[in-house]
C-alpha cells in the first residue's frame, strides 16, 4: 500500500486561475456597488426606456428605439470600460491596494488581464439586458452581430485605456471628478441622445473623432443600416485604443 504524501507544496496557483480568481473578486466588487450598479445598469435602461417612449427627441426620421438602442449599448460600454474603470482603480491606486496585488504571485499584468477580464463579463450583462428591454420596446436590430462585437471590443480597449490613462496619473479626487465630468460631456455631445447632424456643422468633425461618437455610430450602422464593418469607425477606436494604451504603458504609476 502506498503511503500517502502530506508534505505542503507551496506555490503560485495556474496563472489562469489566479487571474480567473482575480477577475471573479473584481466582478463581485462591481455589482455590489450601488453607485457602480447605477451607473453601469440603471441609468443606461432609463436612458432607453424614457427617450424611446416619451417624443422628447428628434432623431431625424426613423423610430426612435433604433436610433436609441445603439447609442445606449455604447454608452454602457463607455460607462463601465472608462468610468467605473477609471474611479475604481484610482482609488486603489490611494489606498495601495494595486501597489500590494502588484507584489502577490499574479503579477501586476496578470492583475490588468483580471481587470480586463472583469469588465468584458460586466458588459456582457450588460448588453444582454439593453438588448431585452430593447426587444421589448419594438427594436428589431439587423446586420452583422460580428460587426457589432467587434466595434464592442474596440470600444473597451479605447475606454480601459483612457480610464487607466486618467487613473494612473492623477489623484484618486480628480479622477472621480474628471470621470463623471468626461462621462456627462460625452453623453451630451457623442450622439448617444441626441443626433450630431443637431450640433452646428462647424464642430462635427470634431465630434466624430470621439471614441464615444464613433462607438455609437458604428454600432447604429452595423444595428440600424446593416453595415457589415464601418471602417471609419473602427479606424477612431483603434487609434484610441493604440494611443492611449501606448501613453498608459509610460505613464501609469502603481503607487
Amino acid at each position: 500500500m502506498t503511503a500517502l504524501d502530506f508534505t505542503p507544496a507551496p506555490g503560485a496557483a495556474p496563472f489562469g486561475r489566479m487571474v480567473l480568481a482575480q477577475a471573479g473578486a473584481e466582478i463581485r466588487a462591481m455589482l455590489r456597488n450601488g453607485e457602480q450598479l447605477l451607473l453601469t445598469l440603471i441609468i443606461p435602461v432609463l436612458l432607453l426606456v424614457g427617450f424611446s417612449l416619451a417624443p422628447l427627441i428628434d432623431v431625424g426620421g426613423g423610430r426612435r428605439i433604433d436610433f436609441l438602442a445603439p447609442g445606449v449599448l455604447a454608452l454602457a460600454v463607455m460607462s463601465t470600460a472608462f468610468t467605473g474603470q477609471a474611479i475604481a482603480t484610482g482609488f486603489e491606486r490611494r489606498y495601495g491596494v494595486l501597489k500590494r496585488l502588484g507584489a502577490t504571485p499574479l503579477s501586476r499584468a496578470g492583475l490588468m488581464l483580471a481587470k480586463t477580464t472583469a469588465v468584458v463579463a460586466v458588459e456582457g450583462i450588460q448588453v444582454v439586458l439593453i438588448v431585452a428591454v430593447g426587444l421589448a420596446l419594438g427594436w428589431r436590430p439587423q446586420g452583422s452581430f460580428l460587426g457589432a462585437a467587434l466595434l464592442i471590443v474596440l470600444g473597451t480597449a479605447a475606454f480601459s485605456g483612457l480610464a487607466l490613462l486618467m487613473a494612473g496619473t492623477l489623484r484618486a479626487e480628480a479622477t472621480l471628478a474628471g470621470a463623471n465630468l468626461v462621462y456627462l460631456v460625452l453623453l451630451g455631445a457623442g450622439g448617444v441622445i441626441f443626433p450630431l447632424s443637431k450640433f452646428p456643422a462647424g464642430v462635427r468633425p470634431v465630434l466624430e473623432l470621439l471614441p464615444i461618437s464613433a462607438l455609437t455610430g458604428g454600432l447604429r450602422s452595423v444595428l440600424a443600416q446593416g453595415v457589415a464593418l464601418p471602417l471609419g469607425s473602427l479606424a477612431v477606436l483603434a487609434g484610441w485604443a493604440v494611443l492611449s494604451l501606448a501613453l498608459v504603458s509610460r505613464t501609469f504609476r502603481w503607487e
